[in-house]
């Protein structure tokens, strides 16, 4: 059998797991693991490297290299020639929209969009229901027609003009000229034998740049836009091409259909448990063994007990190819067999595992071993993906019960009329940093310091943190939780003592340079300045709202006898525009370091990876530029 055996970068080297080849369970230590898996089967891609997976349309869509913005010209997008990214360049006898060549029913889309000043566009599902592209930078009080927006329908038939649109949640656009990132889960309506509609369409879930605008958003008919006017099962995916300019790249998906795993033969055996090794199974008696139809962590007997749940039976795969299983749990350990040959994960300091297995058509063999350690916590969640099918629970819906915090319990740090600086710790990049100053400004545009790397870990706007994990539940995590919607720095040392230009840049502060912490001292209007030294250079850090724009300005002073490198930024590719902004992909966003006369930065690459870095000479230097998102 074609196996490919994926186990979870997260497990520890001492967890113990248990392979089972032949009829006797044995317990065996796994090896340090350096391979982490897919959480999820691979996407197909939408080739753009000409116009073959579209029908025929206009010449205002193209297939170019690459596309950038004029941000002072409304509706302007400027493009190289070459493959990769497909643009829409209306003009007035070229301006149709643009269908896939294949159609689709249940399907899930991921697709990089970016929006010139003030442009519009859509796309449509099934060549009808309209997710909103547009420029919606700045934007308080979003509305179904901003970014991201459900487009509202228009029933001429019904004199009905304008309603059922749905806006995002919140405003997550970025600025015009910048990639966008929108991953869509559709659901198509249903339909019976005899053709009529027995289920409305459904935007099951709606993510832009990583945040979630819409969950569950049924819709009873197709939008105004659409030339499409009777709703099928299947349809193309559309792009609009009438309103504005708009750049496209990264299309993937995946089509969905009606297939789904299911369970056959299920026994379940109940041991007690209390431990987290795994013992073996063919040495104990169970407590009860008993069929069942399905698998839950509910049926561990007893109030608040520990119990090892055995499970064992047969998945029913209905077509051939590669499953990805997830193993979802909650202070527990868990233990996923398929076909007596893969493991999934034990370990109960994870809360998840996946494995990807190649399996035939029929029923396969699987056993599920749960261990219940914790009496206070429910939590055991199954859950498959395989060829044109959704991923879907194996598990009853009330196997797996997270707990659910409160809204009444929660406390938000919010900006009224002053500037705040609040201390916490802060993750960033999966790391837990102790000393690190969040400040919020009265124009709601915040950012994250750190006191002892000295430098800017991130920066968002609205909220300046939400401080409940700081409180609630004895406050263990004491964390300060930042808007979600938020723009990631290096985090790493931001100053250098490099030999040359080609000195790669240290991750940490090398051993030979002695940094000491200054503290931070508040100007009249509230807005701190940290500051700390590097053997004998002193650097100032001052960072203030970008002014009528989402932004922010950072003002750096340095004072010292020896020549230092600042990087700017670093991303998996950086480009200076015509403009002189560069452009930092990869968190995506825009630096502009004009004004600083006498400075030339240096784009380099280092491993893979572009950095912007700047040399100042000895002395007194000052360093003022704008990060705009």
């Amino acid at each position: 059998m074609n196996v490919m055996k994926k186990i979870i970068l997260f497990l520890l080297v001492f967890a113990q797991v248990v392979f089972v080849g032949c009829a006797k369970d044995t317990k065996e230590s796994i090896p340090e693991l350096v391979e982490a898996p897919l959480a999820y089967l691979p996407f197909k891609t939408l080739s753009l490297e000409d116009m073959s997976g579209f029908e025929k349309t206009t010449k205002n869509w193209q297939i170019v290299e690459d596309a950038y913005v004029d941000k002072e010209k409304e509706r302007t997008l400027i493009s190289t020639p070459g493959t990769g990214v497909l643009v829409s360049l209306p003009a007035p006898k070229a301006r149709r929209n643009l269908f896939t060549a294949f159609e689709h029913g249940d399907m899930e889309l991921e697709i990089d969009v970016m929006m010139p000043l003030k442009s519009n566009s859509g796309i449509y599902f099934q060549g009808r229901y309209e997710v909103q592209l547009f420029d919606s930078w700045g934007v308080e009080d979003v509305a179904f027609s901003d970014m991201g927006g459900i487009y509202q329908r228009w029933d001429d038939a019904r004199d009905e003009k304008g309603y059922e649109g749905h806006a995002p949640k919140i405003n997550a656009a970025k600025a015009p000229g910048l990639w966008q990132h929108l991953k869509i889960l559709f659901h198509a309506p249903k339909f019976n034998d005899a053709g009529d509609k027995v289920k409305n369409a459904e935007f099951k879930e709606v993510w832009l740049n990583g945040q979630l605008i819409h969950e569950n958003v049924e819709v009873t008919g197709y939008t105004r836009g659409t030339k499409l006017h009777e709703e099928k099962p299947l349809g193309p995916l559309m792009i609009q091409g009438d309103h504005g300019a708009v750049a496209i790249k990264n299309i993937k998906y995946k089509l969905y259909g009606k297939n789904r795993v299911t369970l056959a033969n299920v026994e379940m055996s109940e041991y007690e448990s209390g431990t987290e090794s795994l013992p073996s199974f063919d040495t104990l008696t169970p407590i009860r063994t008993v069929k069942t139809d399905s698998i839950s962590a509910q049926m561990a007997t007893g109030k608040r007990a520990s119990k090892f749940l055995v499970y064992t039976g047969d998945f029913q795969i209905p077509t051939a190819g590669d499953y990805n299983f997830d193993l979802e749990l909650i202070s527990a350990g868990g233990v996923l067999i398929v076909d007596n040959d893969t493991i999934v994960n034990y370990n109960p300091k994870m809360t998840s595992g996946y494995a990807m297995v190649s399996l035939k058509k029929g029923n396969v063999p699987f056993k599920l071993i749960y261990n219940k350690i914790s009496r206070w916590y429910i939590g055991l969640g199954l859950y498959v993906e395989g060829p044109n099918m959704e991923k879907h629970s194996l598990s009853a819906k009330q196997s797996y019960l997270p707990r659910k915090r409160n809204p009444k319990n929660d406390i938000f740090v919010e900006v009224e009329d002053e500037v705040i600086a609040q201390r916490s710790y802060f993750m960033h990049n999966g790391v837990k940093r102790t000393h690190v100053i969040s400040v919020g400004t009265l124009e709601n545009v915040n950012y994250a310091f750190d006191l002892e790397s000295g430098s800017l870990l991130k920066a968002w706007d609205g909220i300046l943190l939400d401080a409940t994990p700081m409180w609630y539940v004895r406050g263990m995590a004491q964390l300060g939780v930042p808007n979600a919607f938020n723009v990631s720095f290096n985090g790493g040392p931001e100053f250098a003592f490099l030999e040359d230009e080609k000195t790669v840049w240290p991750d940490t502060i090398p051993t030979q340079v002695v940094q000491k912490q200054l503290g931070y001292r508040f100007d009249k209007k509230g807005t701190p300045s940290f500051s700390y030294q590097m053997n004998e250079t002193k650097v100032v850090n001052k960072v203030v709202p970008v002014e009528g724009i989402r932004g922010i300005k950072r003002l750096i002073t340095i004072t010292g006898s020896e020549g230092i490198w600042f990087k700017i930024a670093d991303g998996t590719k950086i480009k200076e525009l015509p403009d002189g902004t560069y452009i930092v992909k990869d968190e995506n966003y825009y630096v502009d370091f004009s004004g600083n006369d006498g400075l030339t930065p240096v784009i380099r690459n280092v491993d893979g990876n572009d950095e912007l870095v700047v040399k100042l000479a000895a002395g007194n230097q000052s360093i003022t530029y704008n990060i705009i998102w």
